[in-house]
């Protein structure tokens, strides 16, 4: 603790107070409700606070973590060493003709809505998104259809040496739940949507459709962090679950949903222990039923207790 401590309040020299937490648990930070405490949590309010913090952090040589929302990341019980970074300060969305800009930290829902009152067409898709901005960049995150490099038109991004830079989409190599940005240790301070004029009322009538299908078909009453496996080419994740028995199986406080297969709830205030092993008693199983490997959508990251 003591390094820690002194490292914080080198902080205070680049960060006001009110921006920086120790032993931060991140439980709260998470959808899944789990996570062990971050040895420092920064929220910095300017990307010129955003880069400083990322300079401080290769001067010390400390890691950072990148949390979003925390809506498809599972953090191990022994929680995360060294700086998380969130940008839950940085939520500005703004316009420009047909170009929607929006930070980091904005959630993506948002944004949809936001287009929404523009009459700007193109992330409807996006209306039930639990994720940030940079979260579903970084993913590139998608639902009935879409996807984020439909409607991306460029970002801009702090590199690892603190220095920024603007990347086109191309730059970005977007693929199916994937991007360059966590190879090359980007982080997203904010993304230019490319959108298109259109009536409100039919962007609207979309968006209530789509928002009764998540409603209506995922568990949402839970804590979870949603769907938890990629597509396996050729099938579907939540039908090989179920085809395999595999809902309602439970470790612990974890439970594959009996609403829908590919999710993993928290019923009874389950660890990401529990929660990380049920996922590889679904991986095994699919595995040896259909000869299927099932591969994580979700990040799991942090250290065990």
């Amino acid at each position: 603790m003591s390094k820690w401590l002194e490292l914080y309040k080198q902080l205070l020299t680049i960060i006001p107070e009110s921006s920086i937490q120790l032993e931060e648990s991140l439980c709260q930070h998470t959808y899944t409700r789990m996570g062990g405490p971050a040895d420092l949590f920064v929220t910095p309010a300017t990307y010129e606070e955003a880069a400083q913090v990322v300079r401080f952090a290769r001067q010390h040589d400390i890691p950072i973590t990148i949390l979003g929302f925390g809506s498809n990341v599972i953090v191990r019980d022994g929680g995360i060493r060294g700086i998380v970074l969130s940008f839950e300060q940085l939520t500005d969305i703004r316009v420009s003709d047909s170009i929607v800009v929006a930070q980091s930290g904005a959630a993506i829902i948002e944004v949809s809505r936001f287009a929404l009152k523009q009459s700007l067409s193109g992330l409807e898709f996006a209306c039930g998104i639990p994720g940030s901005v940079g979260g579903a960049l970084y993913m590139n995150a998608g639902a009935y259809g879409g996807e984020i490099s439909d409607v991306l038109q460029d970002t801009l991004v702090l590199t690892s040496e603190g220095e920024l830079l603007r990347l086109s989409k191309e730059e970005l190599e977007l693929g199916y739940r994937t991007s360059v940005i966590g190879r090359k240790q980007y982080i997203v301070l904010e993304a230019a949507f490319k959108l298109v004029h259109a009536d409100a009322e039919p962007i609207q009538k979309k968006m209530e459709e789509l928002t009764y299908l998540r409603e209506s078909k995922q568990p949402l009453e839970y804590p979870s962090c949603g769907s938890v496996f990629k597509r396996p080419p050729g099938y579907f994740a939540g039908q090989l679950i179920q085809e395999s028995g595999l809902q309602g199986t439970r470790v612990g406080g974890a439970e594959v949903s009996k609403k829908h297969a590919g999710f993993i709830v928290n019923v009874d205030q389950a660890t990401a222990t529990e929660y990380i092993a049920l996922i590889h008693h679904v991986q095994q199983t699919v595995k040896e039923r259909f000869s299927v490997e099932l591969e994580t959508e979700v990040r799991i990251i942090g250290e065990d207790k």
